[in-house]
């Protein structure tokens, strides 16, 4: 079942001879449950591409449907809403709030919503990403390796539609990267969860079952991988 669709997707910034195209006519699907890698040099476009599949910033021209939804026909408000339930993001350097202590990073998407919390959800996710005993701490009190953790929870707290990583193991020593891929490709396997990674790491992407290459803006290069 096709979940992401991105038809002529465009990006350009600044107007005239200053004028910078960021991605240029992109086209790609994604089916439910695949593990994708978006690979490419430093400014290749791969960063502002999932930050737009993530409607997190607004394309010059073209679409991008998740679940059949054309995401930018949707209002700001209803935007925000879409993205806060459907698509879960995790950066290289977390994007924690300071003073929330971890179980209340994981359900700040929720709790936004002034929705109820799912103990028994709540309770699973902790557990996988090994956190049971780290709830009450605030990120300063823990690892960088646990912060990354603790951003993967709050991605999938809402049971997302897709996951968007940019960077996710970054900012780790190699050890604690392999632990965040292992907890990721067990969520893709186990969970059916879609997953999409951005990354410069080959070593990274080729643990994907398929790597989409950019370079200038293009698709290169999109190749199955297992």
């Amino acid at each position: 079942m096709e979940i992401l669709r991105v038809e002529n997707l465009c990006k350009t910034y600044g107007k005239g001879d200053t004028q910078v195209t960021a991605v240029n006519k992109v086209n790609f699907s994604v089916q439910k449950g695949e593990f994708i890698a978006i690979t490419g040099m430093s400014g290749s476009g791969k960063s502002t591409l999932m930050h737009m599949l993530g409607g997190v910033d607004i394309p010059t021209s073209g679409k991008v449907f998740i679940e059949g939804t054309d995401i930018y026909s949707l209002n700001e408000n209803k935007l925000a809403i879409f993205r806060r339930r459907q698509v879960g993001l995790i950066y290289q350097f977390y994007n924690l709030i300071p003073i929330l202590n971890v179980e209340e990073n994981i359900t700040m998407p929720i709790l936004l919503d002034g929705r109820r919390v799912a103990r028994k959800r709540l309770t699973e996710l902790v557990n996988r990403l090994g956190l049971a005993d780290r709830v009450n701490h605030l990120p300063n009190q823990l690892s960088g390796g646990q912060q990354q953790r603790v951003s993967i929870g709050r991605a999938l707290i809402y049971d997302p539609a897709i996951i968007l990583a940019d960077e996710p193991t970054g900012n780790l020593d190699s050890k604690n990267s392999q632990e965040i891929m292992d907890h990721l490709k067990y969520l893709n396997l186990e969970y059916k969860q879609t997953l999409i990674i951005i990354t410069h790491d080959m070593d990274i992407a080729m643990q994907a079952s398929r790597i989409i290459t950019i370079e200038d803006g293009q698709i290169v290069s999109d190749e199955v991988t297992a």
